[in-house]
């Protein structure tokens, strides 16, 4: 799925999240993926507010934290620990963006970096949070509007500064900003930090077919410009896209070994991984591992394949990839929730959702896939 940002107010992490909440990610699985990090005495719920008029998403984030400041690598640790995989690599880079960027600004080593701010255990909420929702919503690319960039002053632990701060503004290097007629901060730091972590592309809208659009809610009220950030679903239309297949043939790696380097190209981004039978010199028995990804994660993946599998080397060729429209949505099957993934000729729910449902009530693995295609008719 492609998501698509217009920031005319500005955004932060709580914007981000709630507009994502308003795009349909499930509450639940993001409590989840915030929960696997270890993080205590925190809550997270959606409400729906009206923003001078607006129907919106406000994340309401809570967290029982006294400290005035955190190292950075504190909160780089505990975001470590989500899961997903993917979800903790999004929230991580986030947050590892944030500590090299208070490094240079105060000359000192990213590892040893305090926090202020941004130190407080709600970030945690807010970039895993965004992370989960993300994938959740089986988002690949983000494309954005400038950002709207406001005046005026901002008070930090260092006084007053003018707005934006020093560090949302390193953090936006690259980003396309615009200026607005808003007073204050408009862009937060984690904000900033999860728009660089996501790969945000400035572009006009993508040419998809436009789904559902959500409002995330802010704080701030600014005279004649609700302030929400405006967030929509769509999906690629069909068409070929250039792709990368990594290879190697191996022949003295265990089949479960094998299973978990698919497995774990898979979460990493791979769009497919796969083995395939091959006779390899002196008629050895082996396999030939195929990863099949964008270009932008090639290096990623292919790291993944040598240190999982040991091979010495690896081979690469592009191909071209037809890929239909697709979107997924939810069911409920005897209180059990079962994605189920809709292209232009057939739906099919998710394997691991109905294996686990099926697992739950006591029932053949082809009857709950029958009940969720059911209910997804329904």
């Amino acid at each position: 799925m492609i998501l698509w940002l217009n920031p005319a107010t500005g955004l932060s992490g709580d914007m981000l999240l709630g507009a994502l909440l308003g795009l349909g990610a499930p509450l639940e699985q993001v409590r989840a993926a915030i929960e696997s990090t270890g993080l205590r005495g925190w809550s997270l719920d959606a409400e729906r507010v009206q923003v001078d008029g607006i129907a919106a998403t406000k994340a309401v984030v809570t967290a029982d934290d006294d400290a005035p400041e955190r190292h950075a690598a504190e909160l780089i640790e505990l975001a470590s620990r989500a899961r997903p995989e993917p979800v903790a690599r999004l929230a991580v880079s986030a947050l590892e963006a944030i500590a090299r960027v208070e490094g240079r600004l105060h000359d000192r080593d990213p590892a040893e970096v305090h926090l202020h701010e941004v130190g407080g255990l709600d970030t945690i909420v807010d970039t895993v949070g965004v992370a989960a929702a993300l994938h959740e919503l089986s988002v690949t690319a983000v494309h954005s509007a400038p950002i709207a960039l406001g005046s005026g002053t901002v008070r930090c632990a260092h006084g007053v500064l003018p707005a934006p701060a020093p560090a949302t503004l390193r953090l936006l290097e690259g980003a396309a900003v615009v200026g607005a007629d808003l007073v204050g901060e408009t862009v937060t730091p984690t904000g900033a930090a999860l728009v660089a972590a996501m790969g945000t592309r400035f572009t006009a809208p993508p040419a998809m077919t436009l789904g559902a659009t959500a409002y995330g809610a802010g704080t701030k009220r600014f005279p004649q410009h609700p302030n929400v950030l405006s967030a929509s679903l769509g999906s690629a239309p069909a068409g070929s896209e250039p792709m990368v297949v990594v290879e190697c043939n191996v022949d003295d790696v265990t089949g479960e070994s094998l299973g978990h380097v698919v497995e774990r190209l898979l979460d990493a981004g791979a769009a497919d991984a796969w083995t395939s039978p091959a006779t390899m010199k002196k008629s050895r028995p082996a396999h030939v591992l195929h990863v099949l990804c964008a270009p932008g994660v090639e290096a990623e993946l292919t790291e993944i394949v040598l240190a999982e599998t040991g091979t010495l080397g690896t081979r690469r060729h592009e191909v071209q990839r037809t890929a239909l429209p697709r979107r997924t949505t939810a069911v409920s099957v005897r209180g059990h929730r079962i994605r189920v993934k809709h292209g232009p000729h057939r739906s099919k729910p998710e394997h691991d959702d109905v294996a686990a449902a099926a697992k739950a009530l006591g029932l053949p693995l082809r009857t709950v896939a029958d009940m969720a295609l059911d209910a997804a008719r329904g």
